[in-house]
């Protein structure tokens, strides 16, 4: 299962059980809550709405951010505290504290829970209980809370490790596609050198030697001669034309960019390459180097589901790479190192490349004809 429907399970799940909730005070015989019941399920269902609003928004923005935990924290606490005698309602600020977790620094984190604790603890006693049972409250729900950070934290740890080996992996697959093209293209020119200098040499030697026969010995013989005066000619025109082939053979772009995105657990990619295409040696290369860009971006910035890569010719006989994700995006661009080598190792084939970030993030680059 991928990550995003994991993500999505698990939001479904948390908002089924904020749901459930609330089904003992809709179901209590007599009125569990303090106050007008309207008070308590305005927080109740803003506290539920709020956290649809984070949900659907991961990670939210940051003006987002500043009113959403606060605004988690508010409802919570009220929720809790207009129902003392409802049961189950404290078990909403486990989950506030755990969304926190997710988006709040460490000491945000640490002074919600001591509040979320004492929420719950002040809770207790205004359903008159004892005060060993509100010291044991306090204590229950800050262990509670602790779990869930340690969980959330462990899972964000594992998340990061996740993306930094994916990232790592798309790279090294790279290089290993760039590297195997390059041998490939060394050892086509090797055997090309040796098909020139010993296939070609003897066989013009041997056409020389046949045109000297061709005028010496009697007339039977001399038609002989002359037929494999002719072979040898087509043979060497062969040998000649397939040295031609060896050294300007193009590579093959749609196998070395499925390389390179092979065995991608996340973001799911999608890759179109026109066929027909031939690109040379250095054009390969730096479409390499994009997708490889356009890849390792989308996994560490973006938080994307899908990429979309797609290869296809221009109307000029040019070849336009562009990278498309379905992330978040960013207000502005910065141009990191990657970026920047990216943008000089087109330009030095004469091509160009173009960034936008307004709707995810999209990389396209065009390289003239080679």
């Amino acid at each position: 299962m991928a990550d995003s429907q994991l993500e999505r399970w698990g939001a479904a799940s948390l908002l089924a059980v904020c749901a459930l909730i609330g089904v003992p005070v809709l179901l209590a015989a007599e009125r569990p809550t303090t106050g007008p019941p309207w008070v308590w399920w305005s927080c109740y269902l803003g506290l539920i709405a709020l956290f649809v609003l984070g949900f659907r928004e991961t990670p939210p923005e940051r003006a987002v951010r500043g009113l959403l935990l606060p605004g988690l924290a508010l409802t919570g606490a009220a929720t809790v505290l207009l129902a003392p005698r409802a049961g189950y309602t404290a078990i909403l600020l486990v989950f506030v504290t755990a969304y926190a977790a997710h988006l709040g620094s460490r000491r945000a984190v640490l002074a919600l829970l001591l509040a979320n604790s004492t929420v719950a603890a002040a809770a207790a006693a205004l359903a008159v209980s004892t005060v060993m049972e509100v010291v044991l409250t306090w204590l229950l729900y800050a262990m509670l809370q602790l779990c869930t950070v340690w969980a959330v934290r462990s899972e964000q740890r594992e998340a990061a490790a996740r993306r930094r080996l994916a990232a790592a992996n798309t790279d090294l697959r790279a290089a290993t596609a760039l590297l195997a093209e390059s041998s490939r293209a060394g050892e086509r020119l090797r055997i090309a050198r040796e098909l020139h200098d010993l296939l070609g040499h003897q066989l013009t030697a041997l056409v020389l030697e046949l045109e000297v026969a061709s005028h010496r010995g009697d007339p039977a013989a001399r038609k002989h001669v002359e037929r494999a005066r002719g072979l040898a000619r087509e043979l060497l025109g062969d040998v000649r034309t397939a040295v031609g082939e060896l050294r300007t053979g193009t590579p093959d772009l749609r196998l070395a960019l499925a390389e390179v995105v092979a065995e991608l657990p996340h973001p799911r990619v999608h890759l179109d390459v026109d066929g027909g295409l031939e690109p040379d040696e250095a054009c390969t290369a730096a479409l390499i180097r994009c997708v490889q860009e356009a890849v390792t971006n989308t996994i560490r910035h973006s938080g994307a589901a899908n990429l979309w890569i797609e290869v296809a010719r221009s109307g000029d006989g040019g070849i336009v790479l562009t990278a498309r994700d379905d992330g978040r995006g960013a207000a502005a661009l910065r141009l990191g190192h990657g970026l920047t080598g990216i943008r000089e190792r087109v330009a030095q084939l004469g091509g160009a490349v173009s960034f936008d970030t307004r709707s995810g993030f999209t990389l396209r680059a065009r390289v003239p004809a080679p």
